[in-house]
Parts: structure tokens; C-alpha cells; sequence
């Protein structure tokens, strides 16, 4: 299906900080002028506006305003709206589910689950609908893993798929999965995203990403909480939602938007020159409530990507979070080894510093006081971290499950011989 926006315009809503019942925020509009550019307007409603906990949207575009914000960007899309509708894997179930010749923008935030990423909502009533209050359990998970076989197959669904059910494997809109599949299930009174695994994966990525997450924690980087279980025999990565707090009364929901959205960029390929996270901490020292521990800990996580060449460490695998008025760097998430063939050069999708995307010490340096770092302790953290990811990831691997055939795959990720040149 193609993705041409059509004209139409919804509400927005927001579940604000220490609720769990969501409000209406405002509306959006999107309408495609003469020359055929389609212009996104968003207006805060007055009654919005009027309350004493009102919040922004995002600490970019959306600031609390009574004014008409408007854009010709992301195809008329706002970063902060666009960060709380569908990813790639949301995009396609909705694809496979809605049953329309053509989907517009509009319609894939209108079809994508209440319960996305973040705390915003949309609908065409003026009133919020009621929140969800019951979700999958980990005993769903073996049906679940059949539809989203299914739909990665392309096939029939299963004829035990429920509609609600499809549904629910929408959820999760700005990160935390990208294109693999993936549903939200409910284990101890908290949220997680389960990550199934996929026929065409090289190696068990449920058991390598848990590792990555363990060996990132054991490298003083704050990380979402992981743990694998055991599905109709198959492993599934659960991680929980660092989005959603469990109350008496339900969930409450932080805000969430992606770096993308901060860097003002989108997401195509074209558009890499603000790819940077030498621009993302500048960024993030402006927005974060605490930026002299936020710099430095996106400082490590630019380290710990380098040091196992995750390649796929793209804005929308970075996100602010909102508990409260405050914006924060949120845990890490989507940490994936790669094992590019080349031993002297490897780049990350995002710029490092002075040399551009490549992977080394001495660019990882370069702009360390970017970070807020001086240049001597920037030195001191990638050697530490060098030292931990080639010390322990084969113990952390091994005794998370990841199998000797499996470790043998990946073991080419971690400490290239050119880190050091």
C-alpha cells in the first residue's frame, strides 16, 4: 500500500502526568495547498490551555502556546505526533488489517492502538475514549507469535487471529522494535514489549539483544530492564515499558519523543546531515532537565554502539521521557550487534565528531566537551568501556542463553581492530 496524504483533521489527546485517564489537548489538520505540499496545523484548545498541569507536546515544536503551530515537514506531520503513531512493524500490521486500497498519514495515527509510545492519543470524537484496562498475558504469547509470523510471511492469518488481537500487535509507536514484530503483554503488574524473533534471523536475536542490554548495564549505562521467556518453544525478548508506571487506578503514561523529533530531521536517508550526536547532546543540553548527567550518559551510549558495532543506532533508538514536567534521556533500548566484513572501518548511522560516522576512540573523542566532558575523561570512559565490552560480553552472552554457534556469529562485533587506529 502506498502512504499519500489526504486531507482531514483529528483530536489529540494526552494522559497527564500523575493521571491515567486521558484529556483532550487539541487538534490537528492536515491540508494540501495549490502547489499540492501538504501542511500540517496543530492548535492546544482553550480549556487545554486553561489548566494548571498542562504540558507541551515536545520541547521542540509544540511548546505550550495559543497559537496555530504549523508545518510542511514529514509530510505535514509534527515530530511529536508523528512519534506516537505506527513504526515500520505498526505500519504493516495496519497495512494487513484496515483492508483500504491506500492509507494516508492521518488514517495510520487513527488506526494505530490507544496504547502507543508516550501519552498522546487520536481520535475523531471530542472526548477521549476510555483507557485500556486489560491486556495479554504472557500466555498469549504463542498466538501472538503465529499472526506476526503470518503477517511478516505475508500470508493468510491464522484462523484463531481475533481482530483485537491484530490489534494489539500495533502497539509501541516511536522505538523499542522498529521493524521486527512484536505485541505488548502485562507480567507482574507491569508492561512489557514482547520481540519475537524472525525465520530470517542470523543468530537468536531475543537471547543476543537481552545480552546487549546486560552487557550495556554492566557498563554503567542505563538500560531498559530485559528478560527472555519461553514461548510454544521459542525464545521472545521481553522489555519493559519504561513509558508506563502500574497505579490503583491503571497506567500512567510518560511522555516519549524521539531524537529524530529533537534534531528536527526525519527519518529517510536523505536527510542524515542532521544525523548527529554531536547535534543531539547540544540538543539535549537545552531540553533535559539534567544535562550535566544526561551529556555524558548519551556520551557512553555513542561508546557502547561504537564498541559493538551496532550500526542500526539510528534517532529514532534514542528518546526523551517525561515522568513530570521535566524531560530526561530515557534507559537505552535496541542495542544490536552487527558484524560488518571490514576490520579497519566501521561507521554508525549517526555523526561521531570530527571524522564524521567512523567508529574509533579518537573520534568518539573529539568533541567530548560536547558532552560536557573533558577530553581526559573522555579518554578514561572509552577505555573502561573498551575494557568491560571485550572482558565480558562472551560471559554475558554465555549465561544469558546465546548459544557457542551463536557467539561465534557475533563475536566479529565487538572491539574492532580498527576502534584503536
Amino acid at each position: 500500500m502506498t502512504s499519500e496524504a489526504r486531507d482531514g483533521e483529528c483530536y489529540v489527546y494526552i494522559t497527564l502526568p500523575g493521571s491515567t485517564e486521558p484529556v483532550t489537548a487539541g487538534r490537528f489538520q492536515m491540508q494540501t495547498d495549490r502547489a499540492g505540499t501538504v501542511i500540517g496545523r496543530f492548535v492546544y484548545g482553550r480549556s487545554y490551555l486553561a489548566r494548571p498541569n498542562a504540558v507541551e507536546f515536545d520541547p521542540v515544536e509544540l511548546k505550550l502556546g495559543a497559537k496555530t503551530y504549523e508545518t510542511a515537514g514529514l509530510r505535514g506531520v509534527f515530530g511529536a505526533l508523528r512519534d506516537a503513531g505506527p513504526d515500520y512493524w505498526g505500519r504493516r500490521v495496519i497495512e494487513k488489517h484496515a483492508g483500504k486500497a491506500e492509507l494516508s498519514e492521518l488514517d495510520y495515527l487513527l488506526h494505530s492502538a490507544d496504547d502507543r509510545a508516550g501519552a498522546l492519543g487520536f481520535g475523531f470524537n471530542q472526548q477521549p475514549p476510555a483507557p485500556r484496562r486489560n491486556f495479554n498475558q504472557t500466555v498469549a504469547l504463542e498466538k501472538l507469535q503465529r499472526i506476526a509470523d503470518a503477517i511478516v510471511a505475508d500470508e493468510e492469518l491464522p484462523v484463531d487471529a481475533e481482530a483485537e488481537q491484530i490489534q494489539e500487535l500495533l502497539l509501541v509507536g516511536t522505538s523499542m522494535g522498529g521493524a521486527r514484530p512484536k505485541a505488548v503483554v502485562e507480567d507482574h503488574d507491569a508492561l512489557w514489549v514482547a520481540k519475537f524473533n524472525r525465520a530470517d534471523d542470523r543468530w537468536n536475536s531475543a537471547r543476543v539483544e537481552h545480552a546487549m542490554l546486560r552487557l550495556a548495564g554492566a557498563c554503567g549505562i542505563d538500560v531498559a530492564q530485559s528478560k527472555v521467556v519461553v514461548a510454544g518453544g521459542r525464545d521472545v525478548l521481553m522489555v519493559r515499558r519504561f513509558d508506563r508506571d502500574k497505579t490503583e487506578d491503571g497506567y500512567q503514561r510518560a511522555r516519549m519523543v524521539s531524537a529524530l523529533t529533537l534534531l528536527r530531521t526525519e527519518d529517510s536517508h536523505r536527510d542524515r546531515d542532521r544525523w548527529s550526536y554531536v547535534l543531539l547532546a547540544e540538543e539535549l543540553r537545552r531540553a533535559s532537565a539534567d544535562p550535566k548527567h544526561d551529556a555524558p550518559e548519551l556520551f557512553r551510549r555513542m561508546c557502547y554502539n561504537a564498541l559493538i558495532s551496532n550500526s542500526d543506532d539510528h534517532p529514532r533508538n534514542h528518546a526523551l521521557l517525561a515522568r513530570d514536567q521535566d524531560w530526561r534521556l530515557s534507559p537505552a533500548y535496541d542495542l544490536t550487534p552487527t558484524t560488518p566484513i571490514s576490520l579497519e572501518r566501521r561507521d554508525l548511522a549517526l555523526t561521531i565528531g570530527d571524522a564524521g560516522r567512523i567508529a574509533t576512540a579518537a573520534n568518539l573523542c573529539s568533541q567530548s566537551q560536547r558532552f560536557l566532558l573533558p577530553h581526559a575523561q573522555a579518554e578514561a570512559i572509552v577505555h573502561d568501556m573498551e575494557q568491560c565490552v571485550s572482558q565480558r560480553w562472551y560471559e554475558i552472552a554465555r549465561s544469558g542463553g546465546v548459544s557457542e554457534k551463536d557467539c561465534g556469529l557475533i563475536a566479529g562485533a565487538f572491539c574492532y581492530p580498527g576502534f584503536r587506529d
